[in-house]
């Protein structure tokens, strides 16, 4: 079982968290969107540069492209780390993967390039979780599909999902990542806190209806 820390560690964990915050800062959403030659993504809808907000552009491709983009920053920072310590050295790889997982969920959410306004970090969750425990990413997946099949409520789907993962990865017996997981969902939460106050006054945006502008 992993040890949650161990301060001989210290400045590798520091230069994985740095090194997951730089990749988790790329924001694709305003890149591809630029790339593009559309409006900036920041000037509509909510200002956000995930793809739900990309998707206010009417492209789909974009917003598809910023999906897969934000979900495998999120991967290539844990699966980076896990490759340079692997070998001998495969312990550390995945003990230092904790700290580059969170920073590249902070670094989406709080990139220092845009002022620290980033996304709501629902991709990159999902991505972090697919290179930690494919199977918790697996069950995220489907109850997502399922809540939104149900309600409709894209942000109710994944404030669900994200809600059992830390149960999810308990159960697998990954005990560190769901204690990572636990503190990720509590940002997602808090990301999504307009989406709360909307689901609970019932004016949220349905999948495949205009959603209000601070989506």
């Amino acid at each position: 079982m992993l040890q949650l820390f161990s301060w001989s560690l210290l400045p590798a964990y520091l230069a994985a968290l740095a090194f997951g915050y730089l990749c988790g800062s790329i924001p694709f959403g305003l890149i591809l969107t630029r790339l593009a030659g559309t409006q900036d993504i920041r000037s509509i809808g909510s200002g956000n540069i995930g793809a739900t907000n990309v998707l206010r552009t009417g492209r789909k491709g974009l917003a598809a492209a910023t999906l897969i983009g934000d979900a495998l920053k999120g991967t290539a920072a844990v699966l980076l780390v896990y490759w340079y310590y692997g070998g001998e050295y495969q312990y550390f790889g995945r003990e230092l993967a904790l700290p580059a997982a969170l920073g590249a969920f902070l670094g989406h959410l709080f990139p220092i390039w845009l002022g620290f306004r980033g996304g709501k970090g629902v991709a990159t969750y999902i991505g972090i979780l697919f290179a930690m425990a494919w199977p918790a990413a697996i069950a995220f997946c489907l109850l997502w599909l399922a809540v939104a099949a149900l309600t409709r409520y894209s942000s109710l789907a994944a404030l669900i999902a994200s809600a059992a993962t830390p149960f999810a990865l308990w159960g697998l017996g990954d005990l560190p990542e769901a204690a990572l997981f636990g503190l990720l969902t509590v940002f997602l939460w808090i990301m999504h806190r307009a989406n709360i106050g909307r689901l609970i006054n019932g004016s949220e945006g349905k999948i495949g209806k205009p959603a209000a502008s601070g989506a």
